[in-house]
């Protein structure tokens, strides 16, 4: 290394020093005999070169750690007389006694000898050594070289004497291992350069050397200083033996950015080719990529997404797309390598907001990747927070298939079928598949509700009475049971309390969701259904009390919001039940506005699931739906259809567009504007009514409950024949929204047409038969017709029902999971 004198290089010696270059060591060994044989005058450089040989020939079969420490010292005793045979003065005149030193530290590493490898390199001097050209094999042994003192002296550093023992060992160690870096680049760039088609292994000391520096300035506490060291290896120029070093580099420096990096202390990268104040290149520096033209990232979001895509596309690249057994601890070590970028890529572009791009990582991973259940997994939940529920859906089916004992799929499936699909009996069967793969366990409980949730929304979502009371009685039961094997499940009681409250049996839903608060105090809609139940037990001033504590705890929920705005108008508070109203369209316009002035972005699904408030999003556009009307079944699938093929009907008129954005936003809307003008008509402004209704109907002109307020309009203005149009047109756009049902009843009464009046409220008095306000309008419909006896049954069923009778119906508290 520090130069031979010997007599000319004979054809023998360049051989040997080809074959050393190229790590052709059982050669070498052959040739060095050869060598000691004919020429006794290079007798240290043969003995050198057999001590060499034998000590890498043995280290490629067994690799130093521990496991290896006893079988080495027996393994290399040759190598090491060989070694300790020229590190006399004979070997310093050959020129090779310095070699020799750094190949005996590199021997006693392997035994474990950490003390006397660090005697060895003390010896060879290597804190002195300067920079001078050097041969590739004399670079790579220098590079293992401070790469092994590196090593020796972590070992040692937890056994320092004092503290500043130790910081002097921590700041030589780190500069070890920068050097083994930045040669160990150096050396496999020159190979890569003179081998273009071989790929030369790095080995385990070099690779080790390589990737230690940064971890090791991580663990001293220097974390800009360990950024700064996976930049500039990073900006190496890249050769075939390092794209895996580079890709796990980068998998690093992004998972450091991620979890150890905040914005306020974050330093973007910059001067990465800064020269040494002497001027000119360092010799054993490696190349870099040129400044000029090249993409620095100005932020930790770019730096962070930058470095991922880095290292994905290197996954990628590395994937082992076959399938053969032989092949399959590759393919699981390239799998595992693609999934640790994945898993990253997921924290960083959900922590930005940039889930399409993760979409795309993921699709190009299934690939590769298709039988893997995590991969699967991540696709799915990716697909639902871009709101791509029914692919999402089929995500979470390949993902069960492929893990059949993982009921948590079947779970997230479910539950996107309940909440967003309108899928009730494909959710409920996801629901009981989850179930019958648990055998015990919270998992198991929390299927157990998801099963009596789907069987409570098939009872909503029913028209025959008889199939309604079966799913409610099975709904009831599978409830309990969830009850019981989780009794500190706060969901569980609710929903309980919701079955109770469904069934009108009163006094059971109070206890349940006393229940259910006193496990979760805080929880909307627990609160919503306990002042609904207040009402319905004819407290509805202790109701209201209730609404206004939870809106001074969730000022930003609609859902309490707009029960409020119907308990003030119920108690004749119509003043503050417009204060109410006008602060709901208050908060829309703040959780809004900004996702639907990104429309034309294609950005719309990340605004909606990043709004500022968490607790409007609970306002599912399920929740907000016909629900809200005073019908207890409007929201069936068959009314909801038609409406949509409505809305489809009309978007097709030149006359009509649907506004731009997501519709979740615009529905919530339309239902403010309709309560508004609900105010407003309490407090006999009937002009402010139409306008918010015309506003509504801006939004979507065909919808039933738009028709249905221009007849309570109608009405008011006793204007009965148009207000019968208006509900004819509404019960014909939905024949399940029983408020319409009624008032269309009350039309035929008012307007002389008893017989139709008595048809359409049996109807409705079907569909809803918890209504008084139907019982008690059929009452007057019989007694016009004569009918005494029947009148007297209605008015006594009316009567009946009235205690019980929510402000709003029960069915108007959305879906909740949380």
């Amino acid at each position: 290394m520090t130069g031979r004198n010997r007599n000319p290089v004979t054809k023998l010696e360049t051989t040997i020093e080809q074959c050393r270059g190229e790590a052709k060591w059982p050669k070498v060994i052959e040739l060095a005999d050869e060598l000691k044989s004919g020429y006794p005058q290079v007798e240290s450089l043969a003995n050198f070169l057999m001590g060499e040989g034998k000590l890498e020939s043995y280290l490629e079969e067994h690799p130093p750690i521990e496991d290896n420490f006893h079988k080495a010292k027996l393994g290399l005793t040759d190598a090491k007389r060989y070694l300790n045979s020229v590190i006399g003065e004979s070997g310093k005149k050959a020129g090779i006694a310095l070699d020799a030193h750094l190949l005996l530290a590199k021997l006693f590493y392997a035994c474990g000898q950490y003390d006397e490898s660090l005697q060895s390199f003390v010896l060879a001097e290597l804190n002195t050594l300067s920079e001078k050209h050097l041969s590739p094999r004399s670079i790579r042994i220098l590079a293992e070289s401070y790469a092994i003192k590196g090593m020796c002296l972590e070992k040692k550093n937890a056994k320092a004497p004092s503290k500043f023992k130790q910081a002097e060992q921590e700041t030589e160690m780190i500069t070890c291992f920068e050097r083994a870096a930045d040669l160990g680049i150096l050396y496999l760039q020159g190979q890569d350069s003179n081998n273009q088609n071989e790929v030369r292994r790095m080995g385990a000391v070099l690779e080790t050397g390589l990737q230690r520096a940064p971890i090791v300035l991580i663990k001293t506490g220097k974390l800009q200083n360990a950024i700064d060291r996976y930049r500039v290896m990073l900006n190496a120029v890249e050769t075939k033996a390092t794209q895996t070093l580079r890709q796990t580099l980068a998998r690093q420096l992004a998972e450091v950015l991620l979890r150890g990096v905040s914005g306020t202390i974050y330093t973007p990268p910059s001067n990465l080719n800064t020269k040494p104040a002497s001027g000119g290149k360092r010799l054993w520096e490696p190349r870099k990529y040129a400044a000029r033209q090249q993409f620095i990232p100005r932020n930790q979001h770019e730096e962070t997404i930058l470095l991922l895509l880095i290292a994905e596309a290197l996954a990628v690249r590395d994937a082992v797309l076959s399938q053969s057994p032989e092949f399959r601890e590759a393919r699981m070590h390239s799998l595992g390598n693609a999934t640790a970028v994945y898993d990253l890529l997921t924290l960083a572009t959900v922590r930005w907001n940039q889930v399409g791009l993760l979409h795309d990582s993921l699709e190009k991973a299934l690939k590769f990747a298709f039988g893997e259940g995590h991969v699967w997994k991540q696709y799915a939940t990716c697909l639902m927070s871009m709101g791509r529920y029914r692919h999402a859906v089929c995500a979470l089916k390949e993902h069960s298939k492929l893990e059949p004992q993982d009921s948590l799929s079947c779970l997230m499936a479910a539950r996107l079928c309940y909440e967003h699909l309108d899928q009730i009996k494909e959710g409920l069967a996801f629901a009981e598949e989850a179930f019958s793969r648990e055998s015990k366990g919270l998992r198991r409980s929390r299927a157990q509700l998801y099963v009596g949730i789907g069987l409570q929304q098939v009872a909503v979502s029913s028209n025959l009475v008889s199939e309604k009371d079966r799913y409610h009685k099975l709904a009831l039961e599978a409830l309990e049971r969830a009850v019981q094997q989780d009794p500190n499940d706060h969901l569980s009681e609710y929903y309980l309390a919701c079955q109770h409250a469904f069934n009108y049996n009163i006094s059971e839903a109070l206890i349940h969701i006393t229940s259910a608060l006193s496990l979760r105090a805080e929880h909307p809609a627990s609160l919503h259904l306990f002042a609904l139940l207040l009402t319905a037990n004819r407290r509805p001033k202790e109701a209201l009390a209730v609404v206004q504590d939870a809106t001074e705890e969730f000022p930003d929920n609609l859902n309490l919001l707009h029960v409020k705005a119907h308990l003030e108008l119920f108690l004749k508070d119509v003043e503050t039940a417009l204060e109410t109203v006008q602060q709901m369209l208050s908060i829309w316009r703040e959780v809004y506005e900004v996702q639907l002035a990104n429309a034309g972005s294609g950005m719309e699904h990340d605004h909606e699931k990043h709004s500022d408030t968490r607790s409007v999003l609970q306002m599912q556009s399920s929740q907000m739906s016909d629900k809200d009307s005073n019908s207890i079944h409007a929201a069936s699938l068959a009314a909801s259809r038609i409406e949509h093929a409505l809305s489809e009907a009309a978007s097709s008129l030149s006359s009509f567009s649907p506004r731009p954005g997501p519709q979740k936003a615009w529905m919530i809307q339309f239902k403010i504007w309709l309560l508004l003008a609900d105010v407003y008509i309490a407090i006999e402004q009937p002009n402010e009514a139409i306008n918010c209704i015309q506003e509504a109907s801006l939004i979507n002109p065909v919808s039933h409950q738009v028709m249905y307020k221009r007849g309570q309009i109608h009405i008011y203005q006793q204007q009965w024949a148009d207000a019968k149009q208006c509900f004819l047109n509404a019960v014909s756009a939905n024949p399940y929204h029983t408020e319409a049902l009624r008032a269309l009843g009350e039309a035929h009464l008012t307007l002389g047409e008893p017989r139709l009046a008595e048809k359409t409220l049996k109807d409705a008095a079907r569909i809803d038969p918890n209504c008084p306000k139907i019982w008690f309008l059929l009452g007057r419909v019989m007694e016009s017709l004569g009918d005494y006896a029947a009148s007297a049954d209605c008015m006594a069923t009316a009567l009946q029902l009235e205690p019980s009778c929510p402000v709003l119906p029960f069915t108007s508290i959305g879906l909740v999971f949380e």
